[in-house]
């Protein structure tokens, strides 16, 4: 439950508690206090306790205080944070929030923010409490648990939220919370028959029929791409279309995402250190599926189109082998040279078809694409490539105002897509020299296949570290497409 603090219906006096907030050095104009536990009575002892409480904090980055035996705590935020980081530093909302919340069935989280910080926190929150879990019930509570957040808004614009927006923020959380259950759930639980019946569920919540193509079918029509790559698997691969066609549309937009449910590599396969957590290899369309939930709850009034490419690259008599040659969607031909760079070439296959197919005028594709694009931009922030600069922009402005970081990669096709070179088909799928851009390269790959002179926004987003990184939290990134729809 989200709602807007005020001070008749707040447990919490939300006039004494955002007046104590603005006049401590812990908190500033951005809103770096919040206060996590129990309901408590305000009062005069109280006040000292809250007092004594803010005066012992020294946040570097961040720094708590329990109250009352653990019943409450106090929190700080950084005092300021770099260009790169959310003003709302999300991630540390969510760290705090693991770490300090008190225990029990019904527990509130009271936060105090500027206006342009509530979606941020909102989804950061939502990640702190993952849906997934399969431990037995003698090892953990069958109760069910309520947490009620509370937002005081301070700053120049502090007007409470009214009921539209705190159901966008609600949406949100229920997107972020899906995505999470998805990227969560192991393959032997989320195969590529258990993705479809997520995209079905959302589809009938939605009313909207998914398009499926699956199995020989791809063959049949062209995918070698996603078909190559889940053909070996016990369950069939497919390509899974959910789309949203509003009346007095002016643009069409595709949402493409990589749902590989597990990836072993293929006969390319992966070590015995860097095999687990590959169940998070369908994060990409985990996180297409939760935005396109919560776009089209919000009234999106533009054509939306979800594309998900879903497969299990597993190992077996039907596998692709390397030196194998694949014609794709897009009818050029790729050598494969390695079969744990199998990403690429599902979302070659659904760039495509939402170019030719859905007419997509804005393509973006996420996916966990690369291990280098950790290294690229590091654990936090997503990877970044597109055609159109105003766009690269927009991204980064919408991951600092979501929470959801990103940072651009070089887009270079003239420098760097040489590293595809074949002497057999039109390029391979890995690159010859793997110190050269690799994650900029494997989005160069992708952007071929619409081609590099394609007249539409196509836009790239690597979440390979980020999908690990927040796991534990809760949730793969989301795109935050409110912010970019402007350019």
């Amino acid at each position: 439950m989200i709602t807007q603090c005020d001070c008749y219906s707040s447990a919490y006096s939300a006039v004494i508690f955002s007046w104590m907030a603005k006049t401590t050095n812990y908190a500033t104009s951005s809103g770096d206090v919040f206060l996590v536990g129990l309901a408590c009575q305000f009062s005069l002892m109280f006040s000292q306790v809250w007092q004594a409480a803010l005066s012992s904090l020294n946040p570097n980055p961040t720094d708590s205080c329990p109250l009352y035996l653990n019943h409450a705590t106090v929190a700080a935020l950084p005092s300021r944070v770099s260009r790169h980081n959310s003003p709302s530093s999300a991630h540390f909302v969510s760290r705090l929030v693991r770490s300090c919340l008190p225990g029990g069935n019904n527990r509130c989280i009271v936060m105090v923010c500027e206006r342009s910080e509530v979606f941020a926190s909102s989804c950061a929150m939502a990640r702190a409490f993952p849906i997934f879990s399969r431990r037995s019930t003698s090892s953990r509570r069958t109760e069910k648990k309520h947490v009620t957040v509370e937002f005081v808004i301070v700053g120049q614009d502090s007007s409470p939220l009214d009921v539209g927006e705190l159901q966008c923020l609600s949406n949100a959380a229920d997107g972020v919370r899906l995505a999470a259950r998805i990227v969560d759930t192991p393959c032997n639980d989320m195969n590529t028959d258990h993705f479809l019946d997520e995209i079905k569920a959302v589809g009938i919540e939605l009313g909207i029929t998914p398009v499926i193509i699956r199995g020989e079918e791809l063959k049949q029509r062209g995918f070698g791409g996603i078909y190559g790559v889940g053909k070996a698997a016990e369950h069939p691969p497919a390509l899974a279309v959910l789309s949203h066609k509003p009346d007095g549309a002016t643009q069409s937009i595709a949402w493409v995402g990589k749902g590989i449910v597990y990836d072993t590599g293929g006969l390319s396969i992966k070590g015995k250190t860097t095999m687990p957590g590959m169940k998070r290899d369908c994060g990409g369309a985990a996180a297409i599926l939760g935005a396109f939930k919560a776009t089209i709850k919000q009234g999106f009034k533009d054509n939306l189109h979800a594309v998900f490419c879903l497969a299990e690259n597993a190992v077996g008599p039907m596998a692709t082998r390397p030196d194998d040659i694949h014609t794709l969607y897009s009818g050029k031909t790729v050598e494969i040279n390695n079969t744990d760079a199998e990403g690429r070439l599902v979302l070659a296959d659904g760039v495509v078809y939402a170019s030719k197919d859905l007419s997509a005028d804005i393509i973006l594709d996420m996916a966990t694409l690369t291990g280098a694009q950790g290294i690229s931009t590091g654990k936090y922030h997503a990877a970044v490539m597109t055609n159109n600069e105003q766009w690269e922009v927009a991204c980064v402005r919408a991951g600092r105002n979501s929470g959801d970081l990103a940072h651009p990669l070089v887009y270079c096709p003239e420098l760097h897509f040489s590293e595809f070179t074949s002497a057999m088909a039109d390029m391979k799928n890995s690159v010859a020299d793997r110190e050269n851009a690799q994650s900029s390269c494997a989005g160069l790959f992708i952007g071929s296949h619409l081609g590099f002179d394609w007249p539409g926004v196509w836009v790239h987003v690597d979440i390979a570290s980020p999908v690990h990184a927040v796991s534990t939290w809760g949730s793969p990134k989301m795109p935050c497409w409110s912010d970019q729809t402007s350019h």
